[in-house]
């Protein structure tokens, strides 16, 4: 059986809309795009290289056109572009038709808890879920997710989609936390 591991970005005040670049993701007017860069380092290196490989990779139709987009485009080598691409993928959308572009990838047509619950019956192992905020919001209040690996950083952003939206109280149990050199607090919770 599948576990639902979500790890994310996210600023102070929870947002987690457009970490990686300027243009990612303007939706409502966002004009913070790009606010996680410069606090990488050696720390969060090591720790994400540690999680090792996933059984699959979970996202929401537009952060897999997104992510798989830009990491299979960029010129220099690098270790995400290979786990992308050979990880299996599976992407959640509402419409039947959408097309994947990206190899080693199966459409999740519907409603996504549904189609979801199914993929932990035939996935053994983590499913990673990047990103993919209405995924995991929809997720969470189907409670689906057994774990969030959160990489907190040291920056209040004011406005933008936040990783929780409205919903019931949950209680999560703190597994771990690192400090970056940067200040990123990487976290991680279980739900149950």
């Amino acid at each position: 059986m599948g576990t639902i591991s979500v790890f994310v970005n996210v600023s102070l005040d929870g947002v987690m809309q457009g970490p990686g670049r300027a243009d990612e993701d303007t939706r409502g007017g966002f004009r913070h795009g790009g606010w996680a860069a410069g606090y990488a380092d050696q720390v969060t290196g090591k720790y994400v290289a540690e999680q090792g490989g996933a059984a699959a990779m979970l996202f929401g139709r537009r952060t897999y056109d997104d992510v798989l987009g830009y990491w299979t485009s960029v010129g220099e080598a690098n270790p995400f572009t290979e786990i992308l691409v050979n990880t299996p993928k599976y992407v959640a959308s509402r419409r039947a038709d959408t097309a994947l572009a990206h190899p080693n990838s199966t459409l999740l047509a519907g409603e996504a808890a549904g189609a979801v619950a199914g993929l932990k019956e035939r996935v053994d192992g983590v499913i990673r879920v990047l990103g993919s905020g209405e995924l995991v919001r929809s997720l969470h209040a189907a409670g689906l997710v057994e774990e969030y690996v959160l990489l907190i950083h040291p920056i209040v952003l004011g406005s933008g989609t936040r990783l929780f939206g409205e919903g019931e109280r949950t209680g999560l149990t703190l597994q771990e936390a690192i400090t970056t050199t940067t200040g990123v607090v990487i976290t991680r919770y279980r739900t149950k």
